[in-house]
This record gives structure tokens, C-alpha cells and sequence, in this order.
């Protein structure tokens, strides 16, 4: 329930979770964590934050979901979710679902690179958004000055998290609501009924420091920790095609099931994967279907490979 005449500091989103995080967390003020790792299965994320969660710091869990492929991703930040949502599924397809659960539904990072809502996204699906973010610790001021200007020229309820990747980030910024939340619930009905509240953030030359720090950490994120997983290890645990989805949203997953004989083949210098997924319906062998079809090249992601052999909209 959320109850008026008290203020709660939450820290709407960090990544990482740990013993060190949540002493972070308490010597900060901070009353909230929202934790929503990537590609992290609900469960998982429900199981640690209540491990981590105690009378002096609430860890409610939240999911970031990757709508659409590698092209027209779009972050939405989660919460109140009872079913797990796979990443990989198309923007509607995933609004719908939270809208089925009654979740609560954010913007990170607005118009950030090629994986944030737009300003016209914003604008044209104001009405099913509960708040969107306008200051991020790990962004530059001129992106969070940017994504304030959007959120105050539609109206929109605004949210500041740490975005914390690192512990040394947590609680760098927080959104205090002017109400009592001391529940998972409770910060859900508080985000959907728009209750006040001001974002905040903590000055000094060690908040400048730790964005160093963290943009560093984006740097390693975006090469060799991306390449591992999309070349090394195997499809994410948030897959729609994953079993724990029973196949729920195979008729709108925008990548092909990732069949085991067909997760790695090369032809040429080229890596081939099972989103080829012409050569299994099919059964023809995929080099040749390869060569029959257009030139190989490199394939940057064994999500949507570069050979562009066909791109359907599902799974087998």
C-alpha cells in the first residue's frame, strides 16, 4: 500500500547485486533498489532480491526488456511483472504483455543511441508509459539535459536511477517519493498513480569520478563481454525460444530458434548460425543455400546474421 507523510528514496535501476551493493546502498539513504540485470530470467532476479532484501533496504525485482531484434531495439524498464517476458519479442507484443499483467512500465535512458524510444515513440505511446528517465549516472550531462527537456515537454512522470553497473554507483542518483514504499507492490501502484516525487542526485567530484569509471566499464561491456556472448556462449537465458517460455511467444519472437546441430557452421571465414533458418525447414545444406542466395559476410550477430539468407518472424 503506498501511504502519504513519509519520503522513500529508491534507486529505480541498478544491474548488480551483492553484499557490497547493498552496504552501498544503506550508507546512501537509499530506502529502494530496483534490480533488473540484462538478460536474467524473472525468476532468477525474484530469488536474489529477496535474498538481498531486509528491514533497512527493500530489492524489488524488475526486468530491462529488449523489444525487437538488433535494429529496432527498444529498452523498456519492467516492474510488478508476475510472468516472465522474454527479450526478443516485438515492441507490442511486449507492451501488451505487461499491459495483460499490470505492470509498470518505464523509459531508460530516453533517445539513447540506437536502443532507447524516440522522441516520436515517446509522444505516440505516452499514454501506456508510467514514467520515463530524465537523469542517469552513467550518461553525460547533455544526454540527461536532452531526455529532461523530452520528459517535461510531454508531460511525462520522471524517474533518475544509478544505472549502476558497479557498486561504487549505487545511490549516485535516486528518485524520492513523497509517499511511504516499503513494498514491491507499493512502488508499482506508486509509478502507475503518478504519486510526486523529485529526482536527486548526489554532488562532488567522486559522482564525476565514478561516471569515468562506469563509462569505462560500458566500453569493456560493449566489446569483449558482447563478443563473448553472442560468439562464445550460448543463446541468453531470456531468449523467447528459451523452454521456460513454453513457446509463448514463438508467433512473435523476431529472431529463429537456435537448433543445436546448427548453432555454429562456417563457411568461409564466415560464422553461420541457426537463424539461417531456411536451411532447416528446408533440410538443403546451408553453405550451399548461402552461396545460392547472395554473397557471406560477416555475420555481427549470430542473432541476425550478416549473410541475410532470410528474416522471419518466429520461431520453429
Amino acid at each position: 500500500m503506498v501511504v502519504s507523510g513519509h519520503r522513500t528514496r529508491v534507486d529505480t535501476h541498478v544491474k548488480v547485486l551483492n553484499r557490497q551493493v547493498v552496504e552501498t546502498a544503506k550508507a546512501r539513504g537509499i530506502d529502494v533498489l530496483v534490480y533488473a540485470p540484462h538478460f536474467v530470467q524473472l525468476p532468477d532476479i525474484r530469488q536474489r532480491a529477496a535474498r538481498f532484501s531486509d528491514d533497512e533496504l527493500l530489492v524489488v525485482p524488475g526486468r530491462e526488456v529488449f523489444s525487437g531484434d538488433w535494429r529496432t531495439r527498444r529498452h523498456l524498464l519492467v516492474l510488478g511483472l508476475t510472468e516472465p517476458v522474454p527479450d526478443f519479442i516485438t515492441y507490442e507484443a511486449a507492451m501488451a504483455e505487461f499491459e495483460r499483467q499490470n505492470a509498470a512500465v518505464l523509459v531508460p535512458h530516453p533517445r539513447f543511441a540506437n536502443i532507447s524510444l524516440t522522441r516520436a515513440e515517446l509522444s505516440a505511446h505516452a499514454d501506456r508509459l508510467h514514467a520515463a528517465e530524465t537523469y542517469n549516472a552513467k550518461l553525460l550531462n547533455w544526454h540527461n539535459k536532452r531526455s529532461e527537456s523530452i520528459v517535461e515537454e510531454l508531460q511525462l512522470p520522471a524517474f533518475g536511477s544509478s544505472y549502476a553497473h558497479l557498486s561504487g554507483t549505487v545511490g549516485e542518483v535516486w528518485t524520492q517519493f513523497e509517499t511511504t514504499i516499503d513494498t514491491e507492490t507499493a512502488l508499482v501502484e506508486a509509478l502507475k498513480a503518478r504519486v510526486p516525487r523529485t529526482v536527486e542526485r548526489r554532488h562532488g567530484l567522486h559522482r564525476h569520478l565514478q561516471k569515468v569509471v562506469e563509462l569505462s566499464h560500458l566500453a569493456y561491456e560493449n566489446t569483449w563481454q558482447k563478443l563473448d556472448r553472442i560468439f562464445l556462449s550460448a543463446t541468453e537465458p531470456t531468449h523467447p525460444c528459451q523452454m521456460a517460455y513454453d513457446g509463448r511467444f514463438d508467433d512473435v519472437s523476431v529472431y529463429w530458434r537456435m537448433l543445436p546441430s546448427q548453432q555454429s557452421r562456417w563457411v568461409g571465414s564466415t560464422r553461420l548460425t541457426g537463424d539461417n533458418q531456411l536451411a532447416l525447414r528446408d533440410g538443403s545444406d546451408i553453405a550451399a543455400i548461402a552461396s545460392r542466395e547472395l554473397s557471406v559476410s560477416w555475420c555481427f550477430s549470430p542473432l541476425d546474421c550478416g549473410c541475410r539468407i532470410v528474416t522471419l518472424p518466429a520461431c520453429l
